[in-house]
């Protein structure tokens, strides 16, 4: 199990506010269209999203974090998540509330 997926598993009791969540998107892509659908039924209310297809040199500024092209890139508090299939794995596992709720984003 990814460092990530262990880490989130070890959440404890939730605090009254989520972490942020920061995601990397375009317009037309499924995949980000469907993170940002788990997202807010996880009950988040407050996603920056960042149009890479939009906003010159964001896209740029992603490579940069991740060195790679794909979105979604999902941020939640200072942890990199990665992408969609991740976001839902890290789900599937029981992890993503707790890194939602952590105090530090785990």
């Amino acid at each position: 199990m990814p460092s990530i997926f262990r880490a989130a598993a070890a959440g404890t009791h939730p605090p009254d506010t989520m972490q942020t969540v920061k995601i990397y998107t375009t317009a037309t892509c499924p995949y980000c269209i469907h993170a940002k659908q788990l997202l807010k039924q996880r009950g988040v209310t407050e996603i920056n999203e960042i149009r890479v297809d939009l906003v010159p040199g964001e896209r740029q500024n992603m490579m940069n974090i991740r060195g790679g092209r794909s979105v979604p890139q999902i941020f939640i508090g200072s942890t990199h998540v990665g992408g969609c299939d991740d976001l839902v794995a890290l789900d599937g596992v029981g992890g993503l509330m707790p890194l939602l709720t952590s105090p530090m984003g785990v």
